[in-house]
């Protein structure tokens, strides 16, 4: 590699780095955690949380509570979040897009006996 071409990287790693300033960084234990309740009657429940931590429990409840903290970081992009329970899998999204910073923790209480699949493999569980 000849000196102009090391010499022209400067302004992008500079841009990129100005970038990444902008977006900071996301922890989701400085997040508020939000609570949600599903109805639940089956007894296998896969729990699908795209690479997010997730804490799995089995509790003494009837129904399926979901805690999530999500934080995110930075000026320019978007945030989305979203839980869902469709025929016994339990789908758990967050994500950001553009220069921002993401970070989400989910805890999941389970009634005791339900079998409980990750990402469509048996787990075990605390509790």
């Amino acid at each position: 590699m000849d000196r102009r071409t090391r010499t022209g990287y400067g302004p992008v790693v500079l841009v990129v780095a100005a970038l990444l300033s902008l977006a900071g960084c996301a922890d989701a234990m400085d997040a508020a955690p939000e609570d949600r309740t599903f109805e639940f009657a089956a007894q296998r429940l896969n729990v699908v949380s795209h690479g997010a931590p997730a804490d799995l429990v089995a509790v003494d409840r009837k129904d399926v509570k979901v805690t999530r903290w999500f934080e995110t970081s930075g000026k320019v992009g978007s945030a989305k979040a979203s839980w869902e329970l469709t025929d016994g899998v339990l789908d758990l999204r967050a994500g950001c897009s553009g220069i921002a910073n993401c970070d989400t923790k989910y805890r999941v209480e389970v009634p005791k006996g339900v079998v409980v699949l990750r990402d469509g493999r048996e787990t075990e569980l605390k509790g």
